[in-house]
């Protein structure tokens, strides 16, 4: 899946090749061999699409998404994400496939594309370069740790029953600057400079069409599936942090030309 906003913005197209008739091949793929499954194995198949909260538009100060939440796609990425969960239903209803879907908050954690927020932060941080936060940065998400989403994914996956949809989040609702400031004062602490990496923040000009607020209610899943999120937002930053300075290295070659031009310069890239 493409699941950049930004790189929607710049190219629809690639959004739509990728994530709606992407997803219709694989649905086609998996209804091909559901049908010429054996009625036993067929019990036990399942088609997992995973999406996102963005799919339920934007928020105000109150209420949470669930799994009643009507789609209000506000961006590219989110629309096409919200036709492929509609293609994932259509295919569940028309062909009998058994389908599950989820929707989930933003993830954060190692090996995350320096494209997303968090990486984006932590590199340019460590290169000492300007840390550029759209608008005045009080947009809010709900924040999940990567190993708590795949322990949901997990649950879902497995004890469910074919054709139910879970919102799953981490109960962690932060401003875009709440996000930044826990970062620069994480690196403070572990890989000081001659002053606080906050004085690096820079505000620019907000995004086209930039949702304010998203909110997962999990009650249905916890309640289900007995699944909470267990990892906190400041553990998770921590592990997350201490992995993009021991792993610099991960960005070298394939990652690096990317690295680049989101840090605007090598800097601490080249001396390793």
């Amino acid at each position: 899946a493409e699941s950049h906003v930004d790189k929607s913005i710049d190219d629809p197209s690639i959004f739509v090749d990728s994530n709606i008739v992407g997803t219709k091949n694989l649905l086609e793929a998996a209804r091909i061999f559901h049908k010429e499954l054996s009625p036993e194995k067929r019990e036990s198949f399942r088609f997992h699409h995973i999406s996102t909260d963005e799919v339920f538009g934007s928020l105000g100060n109150n209420g949470k998404f669930n799994e009643k939440s009507p789609y209000s796609p506000r961006s590219p990425y989110s629309a096409s994400k919200a036709a492929s969960d509609h293609l994932v239903r259509a295919w569940s209803y028309t062909y009998n496939l058994p389908i599950l879907i989820s929707n989930c908050s933003n993830n954060f954690g190692p090996l995350q594309y320096p494209e997303k927020l968090i990486p984006k932060v932590i590199l340019s941080a460590l290169n000492q370069n300007p840390i550029e936060i759209y608008g005045d940065g009080l947009n809010i998400r709900d924040w999940i740790y990567i190993e708590d989403h795949i322990d949901a994914l997990k649950k879902v996956l497995f004890s469910s029953k074919p054709g139910k949809t879970y919102c799953i989040g981490g109960s962690s609702e932060k401003s875009n600057l709440e996000v930044v400031k826990i970062i620069c004062n994480k690196l403070d602490i572990v890989r000081p400079i001659n002053s606080s990496y906050k004085k690096l923040i820079k505000f620019v000009k907000d995004r086209p069409g930039h949702d304010y607020r998203y909110a997962i209610d999990s009650n249905s899943i916890l309640n289900d599936l007995n699944w909470r999120p267990k990892i906190t937002f400041e553990e998770g930053i921590i592990k997350t942090i201490n992995w993009y300075i021991e792993n610099l290295d991960w960005f070298n070659e394939g990652n690096k030309k990317e690295i680049n031009l989101i840090t605007k310069r090598q800097g601490i890239l080249d001396d390793q």
